[in-house]
């Protein structure tokens, strides 16, 4: 056999052989455990990629790692990649990097090798300037690998923190997260979670009855209603999977791709805007009726697309994304169908996170007002509402992105100054006619002022309304607050769409800095 036709064979069985790797590593742990993967009713790693990222954008990174661990008979099986699939694709044309846990291999626990390529996908997205998603369905940490497992939890975790602020980070659950693991979504922006598969817990139920001898279920314990309604640990909840990551798809095309960048703007080509009569009749001119505010939002944005964030919990508040004339903005709001929209702990915990996040990422911030005040009672001050409620006047304050805010109907007391006041250099502060801006509601401070003239009186009924429209017209009326150079604006409410796209490309180069210093000491 000639010198060349030996090449050509060597060459021949090198390729066979990258081939045959290929398909192993496509395979994961196997067709039985792929069988099994479906029969929980969950897509494989390599399908939850494909459905992501738009088609045959994908490039792999990492695809023949393995694990080099060789306790408890681990070397004698070996898949390459292991139990992570890392790489970077596109989503509608914008480069976002991704890692997909397999559960099908080692039931996608991480090892010293899963994480050193997870550690390596989060290293090259900040280089680059690229947001990171993480697709998570997994066991939690390699028990055969020991402390060096927990070694790469650690690892990852500084990264997500490092990193904050830096590039979009998001988590989607799609399977158990468990034990340290659960750690990394916490520390990112956004954690979507999967209804019926999507669970996370820090331990499970068997490890809990023995320690505290409580019985629950998995669902129970950490599933995703439990999460996006009560712990308030995520904030988007889908019925399949497919949904689920078309819904980060749609998130995705909100943001920038790193902190150095503008939100995306989309083309907008109706420059005319109209009086729109439906706002006159969607918010009860009496401050105790309730209405949804949603529906103003909606009224308001462009085409009526309002991406809500955390729909579930703290609903008294409402966050979420949305476009005016194109311009990505952070929105902001009362909801008066919850506790008339006053600020409870969640609530207070859920806008502050949002602003902060809107200020890490240059998104605007518009804030829509209807509040009563800070929660009044004795369950929301043992739970800490001065603490919590001051997360909010810091983000507030703190946030140096362009801010508007607007009075709808009502703003009293400390709640008026933590929804983006003119104290919290708001940019520009407009309020509707009829809204009502003071220290306290009408009512409550009547009976504070006149207590006693009212009590003298022969006719205390037309005593107190007469001393309610006075004390309406000297000191609750937006004017009285114009006048002191609180409010920018007195605005008609038919118009409130037009006035705050003027305000946005009014405020569209501001800039701002706050002092210097390594950090602020936000009151966790």
């Amino acid at each position: 056999m000639s010198h060349e036709t030996k090449m050509t064979t060597g060459s021949n069985d090198k390729l066979h052989d990258l081939v045959r790797i290929k398909e192993q590593q496509h395979l994961g742990g196997g067709h039985h455990r792929i069988q099994e993967q479906h029969e929980k009713g969950k897509l494989t790693a390599r399908e939850r990629i494909d459905i992501f990222l738009d088609p045959g954008s994908f490039e792999e990174i990492g695809s023949l790692v393995e694990h080099n661990c060789n306790h408890f008979r681990m070397a004698e099986e070996k898949y390459p990649g292991d139990a992570v699939i890392t790489g970077c694709g596109t989503v509608n044309g914008r480069k976002t990097f991704v890692f997909a846990q397999d559960f099908t291999v080692f039931g996608g626990s991480l090892s010293v090798a899963s994480a050193e390529k997870i550690c390596k996908l989060m290293d090259l997205a900040a280089r680059v300037g690229a947001p990171i998603v993480g697709l998570l369905d997994s066991g939690g940490a390699r028990i055969q690998e020991g402390v060096d497992s927990l070694s790469g939890c650690g690892e990852i975790f500084m990264r997500n923190t490092c990193y904050s602020g830096v590039i979009p980070q998001i988590s989607v659950i799609m399977g158990p997260c468990a034990g340290a693991a659960v750690y990394s979504p916490a520390l990112t922006d956004f954690i979507f979670m999967v209804e019926g598969t999507g669970q996370m817990y820090i331990t499970g139920p068997n490890v809990i009855k023995y320690v505290t001898g409580e019985e629950v279920t998995f669902e129970q314990l950490g599933a995703a209603e439990v999460h996006a309604s009560q712990s308030g640990n995520c904030h988007f909840v889908a019925k399949s999977e497919k949904e689920c990551l078309e819904m980060v798809r749609r998130l995705l095309s909100f943001l920038p791709q790193n902190n150095r960048e503008k939100p995306p703007a989309v083309a907008w080509d109706n420059e005319t805007e109209v009086a729109d009569e439906e706002l006159l009749s969607l918010v009860p001119s009496d401050s105790h009726m309730a209405y949804d505010m949603k529906k103003v939002i909606r009224r308001v944005v462009d085409r009526g697309d309002f991406m809500e964030v955390h729909a579930d919990f703290g609903q008294s508040m409402i966050t979420g994304f949305a476009r005016m004339a194109g311009m990505t903005v952070g929105i902001v709001a009362q909801q008066p169908l919850y506790f008339a929209g006053a600020i409870n702990v969640d609530a207070a915990d859920k806008a502050a996170r949002f602003v902060r996040f809107c200020d890490c990422f240059n998104i605007p911030l518009i804030t829509f007002v209807d509040v009563p005040g800070y929660m009044p009672s004795v369950e929301e001050e043992r739970r800490g509402i001065i603490r919590h409620g001051a997360k909010l006047l810091f983000a507030y304050s703190e946030a140096t992105v362009p801010k508007i805010s607007l009075i709808l109907r009502k703003a009293y007391g400390g709640g008026y100054v933590a929804m983006s006041s003119k104290s919290l250099r708001t940019d520009l502060n407009y309020a509707w006619p009829n809204a009502e801006i003071a220290v306290m509601g009408p009512m409550g401070a009547i009976n504070i002022l006149y207590h006693s003239a009212v009590e003298k009186s022969d006719d205390p009924e037309g005593t107190t309304k007469k001393l309610l429209e006075e004390y309406k017209d000297e000191f609750v009326n937006p004017y009285v607050a114009a006048a002191g150079g609180h409010l920018d604006d007195v605005i008609d409410p038919r118009l409130t769409r037009s006035k705050l796209i003027k305000a946005l490309k009014l405020l569209e180069n501001k800039t701002d800095t706050n002092p210097n210093k390594k950090h602020g000491n936000i009151p966790l």
